[in-house]
């Protein structure tokens, strides 16, 4: 108990907080309860299905076809397919993390997946497709054509700047993360 209680500290201070801002002005409270419940309803139909995908991905793709296609010896063939892969996501941002997790686990290089995040979070075809028809094909075509190099250029910078010795942190603490 002490254990769950200590894991989750943070959510339950801010349910405290939210509690005592209900009590001190209920107008408030209720529309922050609103929000935080919006919020939930959201991410839930998100969510599983994101890890239904991540589940198979694991599964399904064995760790060697992965380095081999997105390594850190997979050179542009794998800048290209971390971008489609990012490009082709639905939902937000928060969903993009977990597949950075199982991308992580299975060797994917560090490049390739600030190429994929990069990709998820700016180029999704959804969002394309969206400006297309709200903003007009000049400005969505445009805007891509800006992304596309400046995600690369950005991986590629982070790569060289990140020490090696932050990257294999990352790589560990995702392996603790899988004995957790």
């Amino acid at each position: 108990m002490k254990k769950l209680l200590k894991r989750y500290r943070f959510f339950l201070g801010m349910l405290g907080v939210l509690a005592l801002i209900t009590l001190l002005h209920r107008s408030i409270g209720v529309k922050a309860i609103g929000i935080a419940t919006f919020s939930f309803r959201e991410m839930a139909m998100i969510v599983p299905p994101v890890f239904l995908l991540l589940g198979l991905l694991d599964v399904w793709v064995p760790k060697e076809l992965m380095i081999k296609y997105m390594g850190e010896d997979s050179g542009i063939r794998g800048t290209v397919l971390a971008f489609l892969m990012g490009s082709a996501a639905a939902g937000p941002l928060y969903a993009a993390f977990p597949a950075v997790l199982i991308l992580i686990k299975k060797g994917a290089g560090f490049k390739n997946i600030l190429v994929f995040i990069g990709a998820w979070s700016t180029t999704k075809i959804p969002t394309l497709l969206f400006e297309m028809s709200a903003l007009g094909k000049t400005f969505a075509l445009t805007r891509l054509l800006i992304n596309i190099p400046g995600i690369i250029i950005m991986a590629h910078l982070l790569n060289y700047f990140v020490a090696s010795k932050e990257k294999e942190n990352i790589y560990k603490n995702v392996k603790k993360l899988e004995k957790a």
